[in-house]
């Protein structure tokens, strides 16, 4: 399943010198070597499917294993480790209540990324499919179920949408990146956890957001493909997202006390459910708007927030730009949004975001999880039979 390389410097080869230049000895990619220097969840979660579709399986595989190595024994899969060979945990101890890894998680994009790797071919050790389900039962059994049915989070950074407006219910003014870094910073201290430090509820930030939801109810259903086991716990999870659906906005809207104020704010997020919905209706305008120049859509790939809400910014940190994991996924549900991605990835030189409407570069450069324009280029997928593509 290796890709062909491409005279010129195509998508191909970008990716791979991006990806080359990021790896580490101690088996996993960092997202930028700069500003995020270890390893991330679902980041390593994506750079696994970009690993298996340039043909290095031996690395697809150790990524998946990284994000295990701090896993607890209740499932908890923390979404940052600082653990790097040869150096010294980093100085976060204060924040987390640790020092090696962080004390909250982020979406659990292993299903995902264990079943498209085993749909190409390649073999994933059992421990790594059992680390897999035990992170996800963690959320659906160990974690209390929201009121609303979803799965609730414990603070905004486990959704991977770090300051999207969809949690500006909890901000106050002013409106700067130092007010809603304490902001966030005080919800890390209210989170009530386990005996080991797990992280169960937060008591002080009340959201079940239909993306993350989402997320876990296509996790489930793609580790089943492996498993054969979570579909029922997916299926509960997509009927209580079916009921937040609102037909008027073309969103779904999140659970918990920002339900009737900046959880309706239409996001890419929002959009999310489009993956595992039973309701083609939804699916088929959430694919349009995703797309469409006249709500996300632009030239180089879909903005975060919907044109018409009044708090986007497409060059301001998650509040409009495109984003590689959130167009991939919306790919993955049929939404055409593949081609002005891959345009937006090499206009950016693989950005960690750029503005939708003219490439312009944003946050770190490069940033590998950029890679995934190679699932998003049909060019490319064709040549190499791209897992999950």
């Amino acid at each position: 399943m290796t890709l062909t390389a491409e005279p010129g410097g195509g998508v191909i080869d970008r990716v791979r010198t991006v990806l080359d230049a990021h790896w580490r000895a101690e088996g996993r990619t960092v997202p930028n070597a700069g500003t995020y220097p270890f390893g991330w969840l679902w980041d390593s979660c994506f750079h696994a499917l970009v690993w298996a579709a340039l043909g290095v399986p031996e690395r697809a595989v150790a990524e998946l294993r990284a994000v295990f190595r701090c896993q607890q024994g209740d499932g908890f899969v923390p979404h940052l480790d600082y653990g790097r060979a040869g150096s010294a945990p980093e100085p976060h101890a204060a924040l987390w209540g640790r020092s090696d890894c962080s004390s909250i998680t982020q979406p659990p994009m292993y299903g995902h990324a264990v079943a498209a790797l085993v749909r190409g071919g390649i073999a994933v050790p059992g421990d790594i499919i059992e680390a897999a389900a035990k992170g996800l039962r963690f959320l659906t059994r160990a974690r209390p179920r929201h009121r609303s049915g979803l799965v609730a989070v414990c603070h905004p950074w486990e959704t991977g949408c770090d300051d999207s407006p969809r949690w500006d219910w909890w901000y106050t003014a002013p409106d700067d990146a130092a007010s809603r870094y304490r902001v966030k910073g005080a919800l890390v201290a209210t989170i009530e956890r386990s005996g080991g430090g797990s992280p169960l509820h937060n008591p002080a930030f009340d959201c079940a957001p239909a993306g993350f939801s989402a997320l876990v109810a296509f996790n489930l259903r793609e580790l089943a493909f492996v498993t054969g086991d979570g579909t029922d716990e997916a299926d509960e999870l997509v009927e209580a997202l079916d009921a937040r659906w609102d037909h008027g906005l073309g969103t779904w809207v999140d659970a918990g006390a920002a339900q009737a104020t900046s959880g309706r704010i239409r996001t890419l997020d929002g959009l999310l459910p489009a993956l595992v919905t039973a309701r083609r209706d939804a699916r088929a305008l959430a694919g349009r708007a995703a797309a469409d120049p006249a709500a996300f859509g632009g030239r180089f790939g879909p903005g975060f927030v919907h044109r018409h809400e009044p708090c986007r910014e497409p060059r301001r940190y998650w509040r409009g730009g495109v984003w590689p994991p959130l167009a991939y996924l919306l790919a993955l549900t049929g939404a055409g949004v593949g081609p002005a991605t891959v345009s937006g990835a090499l206009a950016s030189g693989f950005a960690e975001y750029w503005d939708p409407d003219d490439g312009t570069a944003m946050g770190a450069s490069p940033q590998s999880w950029a890679g995934l324009a190679l699932l998003l280029d049909h060019d490319a997928a064709r040549a190499g039979g791209v897992p999950g593509a």
